[in-house]
């Protein structure tokens, strides 16, 4: 089932390229463990600096095990120079995820396995969380070989919740103190706004990426006839008669709501990328993303 999995989403060659990518923070953060990335402050290669508490998930390697034969617990080794770098991927798990032909949800899922490899790779520890009414979330992934662990996580989350997007960001903001990079995989499309939950995690400090994902069936609607449109989050229902002149104002209105969201994250120094669930993740990772500048 893993290897199954891993093939559709990451196949080998993306994984090959993967490998050789790094994800790119435009601030500097204090890391917890030694990484692959040059702190702010002074060093000798891998200076010695502190020593924390162990938790789940820690690399075992930095476990300093002459401490532990002495006082029966586990500390790890801080280090200067090189830092490690906390990497969020949050994944919209609402049931409006749950369309187009790939879903949304599914380029969703391939962006944040993807991109978690790159993080992975390059020693960052790694979070993934689905946001709904209780957010599912993955232990911290570090290291090449957590890559079935990642993929199996992934794999076992179905978009079946209805929630307000603000309220799952909120938890996570409590969960996470941590500095970082945050990556928003959603449609946006929130009766209740977008906007007091993108503004949550601009509190946080964070570096902000925010991937709106669309279907090429939302852009592009291919639709004719008199219809009876249901809302699959709250069975609102609306009847309409289908024009050239109604789909040409739901493309104007769908493009007014796209610049709305790219000028609100601009103007609060988020990243904001719109993305189509057809491209692929070899496209949207390997070509889109990295000329947006998430990564090299």
């Amino acid at each position: 089932m893993a290897n199954d999995l891993t093939t559709e989403l990451l196949p080998p060659k993306l994984l090959a390229r993967l490998e050789r990518m790094e994800l790119v923070s435009r601030k500097v953060f204090r890391g917890r463990l030694k990484g692959e990335r040059r702190s702010k402050r002074k060093g000798q290669s891998v200076e010695f600096a502190d020593f924390r508490n162990y938790v789940p998930g820690d690399d075992l390697r930095f476990v300093d095990w002459n401490l532990y034969a002495r006082l029966d617990k586990l500390y790890l080794k801080l280090f200067l120079e090189e830092e490690d770098l906390h990497v969020y991927f949050l994944v919209d798990g609402s049931p409006s995820m749950n369309f187009g032909e790939p879903t949304k949800f599914f380029a969703a899922q391939q962006i944040a396995a993807a991109l978690s490899f790159v993080g992975m790779c390059r020693g960052d520890r790694v979070r993934i969380e689905f946001l709904g009414q209780e957010n599912k979330t993955s232990p911290v992934l570090r290291g090449r070989s957590q890559l079935w662990r990642m993929t199996e996580f992934v794999e076992s989350v179905e978009p079946n919740e209805v929630f307000p997007l603000a309220d799952a960001i909120k938890r996570f903001c409590l969960r996470n103190t941590g500095r970082g990079i945050v990556v928003l995989l959603t449609d946006l499309m929130d009766k209740s706004g977008y906007e007091s939950a993108l503004r949550l995690l601009v509190g946080q400090q964070m570096d902000v990426f925010v991937l709106q994902i669309l279907s090429p069936e939302e852009m592009n609607p291919e639709l004719t006839g008199d219809l009876k449109l249901v809302d699959c989050e709250d069975e609102d229902e609306a009847e309409i008669s289908v024009s050239n002149a109604v789909i040409k104002k739901y493309k104007a209105t769908l493009a007014a709501f796209i610049d709305q969201a790219r000028r609100f994250c601009a103007q609060r120094g988020m990243t904001y990328v719109l993305a189509r669930s057809d491209q692929g993740a070899d496209v949207l990772v390997g070509q889109y993303l990295r000329e947006r500048g998430l990564i090299r």
